[in-house]
């Protein structure tokens, strides 16, 4: 990166424009400004001062420079008594707000596309129902289905691996309604004690499978999309004939959902 202007202000760093390998023009010290406020994110909490400077790779006096800077304006703060730094005022308005206008079901749609570009199957995404997970997204890929899942459908909980993800991350209180329905039924061969056993699997996988669950023949692989402002997860699946199930294709398809809402939570604040 290269400056157009070598004179530096107060922080030491060059307000002029900065240009990036693309050609793009930027502000240095901004940039600068911002390592300092990541360096605060990565603490989980109020850092010192020597602490914010390992954080952001800068020397204490430039960091202690910016963060008087940043404190001027609200963005960060420093608590009188321990002396340390932390998100400011206007910081967490600005944090607010944006979580507000955020749309979870929208930004994870994105993350729902590039899978099924990826991996060439059907991708699903669903939120939580009163009666269970709803579909509220379907991306149809090359391999036919014997099935057509319509946008608002309510999945089972038990047999679709997308329910079995809404099962082991919901609060109790959240699922027991429906999956004692479930439970009750002639048909099942489900007991509490396998409920408890899969969900602790899921949790620990971070992913659950299912194989012939919902519709004959297809494999369904779903992992949970978090959300800053919501306890709730999303729930992202894709869909397979069991013909293209072979160990190797299906490792493939999981890491890739793996990474995809891995992805799909950072972007929504998600702090594992």
């Amino acid at each position: 990166m290269t400056s157009t202007d070598p004179t530096p202000d107060a922080n030491g760093e060059s307000p002029a424009p900065v240009t990036d390998g693309a050609g793009r023009h930027g502000i240095q010290s901004v940039e600068t400004a911002m390592r300092v406020l990541l360096a605060l994110e990565s603490g989980g909490g109020a850092l010192s001062l020597s602490a914010v400077a390992q954080a952001s790779g800068m020397q204490p006096s430039k960091v202690h420079r910016y963060l008087v800077s940043l404190g001027r304006i609200g963005l960060t703060s420093q608590d009188p008594s321990s002396g340390l730094y932390d998100f400011g005022p206007t910081m967490r308005r600005m944090g607010a707000e944006s979580l507000r206008r955020t749309n979870e079901v929208a930004i994870a749609g994105g993350h729902v596309t590039r899978l099924r570009d990826r991996t060439g199957h059907s991708v699903n995404l669903s939120v939580w129902g009163d009666h269970g997970p709803i579909v509220v997204s379907w991306a149809y890929g090359t391999q036919p289905l014997p099935l057509t899942v319509r946008v608002g459908a309510t999945l089972p909980l038990l047999a679709s691996s997308v329910g079995q993800v809404f099962l082991a991350h919901l609060p109790e209180s959240l699922t027991s309604a429906a999956l004692t329905e479930e439970l009750a039924r002639k048909d099942t061969d489900w007991t509490r004690e396998r409920v408890a056993a899969v969900c602790a699997r899921i949790r620990q996988d971070g992913h659950a499978v299912t194989y012939s669950g919902v519709v004959p023949g297809i494999i369904s692989i779903a992992g949970p999309v978090f959300a800053a402002n919501d306890p709730l997860p999303l729930a992202m699946s894709v869909v397979l004939p069991e013909s293209a199930g072979t160990p190797d294709h299906l490792a493939e398809v999981t890491n890739a959902l793996d990474d995809a809402v891995r992805a799909a939570s950072q972007e929504l604040g998600h702090l594992p």
